[in-house]
């Protein structure tokens, strides 16, 4: 995936790579790295590509399917009137169960994964006096 200024990337395991930001992790010993974090979008991409680093985690556990590694891209633009036209995210899992398998985690964790259902179902923000 290539990707926009908007763009973040998270990951963990044998696919941890360079991030800006770092986070302690309950399913890996390292911790999770992910960035850039520079601005809102960037933070709320984030905020996707976390919940759904962490639910790989825990649904492979659930099915008995190991993972060693995990990387999430997440993308998104906007308007001119900076409403969402919508946020993807790809991920690339390291292994050693059968296509099959990665295929039932990732259908879980797309069913299952709170952020991502929080903004498909839409959500008031309001300031507070």
């Amino acid at each position: 995936m290539d990707l926009s200024p908007f763009g973040v990337r998270a990951s963990a395991g044998t696919l941890r790579g360079p991030g800006d930001v770092r986070l302690q992790h309950t399913w890996t010993e390292e911790g999770v790295v992910a960035g850039p974090a520079t601005n809102g979008a960037q933070v709320l991409h984030l905020s996707v590509a976390l919940c759904v680093l962490n639910d790989t985690y825990r649904e492979a556990r659930r099915l008995g399917i190991p993972i060693d590694g995990i990387a999430v891209e997440v993308d998104g633009g906007f308007d001119d009137g900076w409403r969402s036209t919508g946020i993807e995210y790809a991920v690339t899992l390291d292994s050693t169960a059968p296509a099959d398998d990665l295929a039932r985690v990732s259908a879980a964790v797309d069913d299952a994964a709170e952020i991502p259902r929080a903004i498909r179902a839409g959500a008031r923000v309001a300031r507070r006096e």
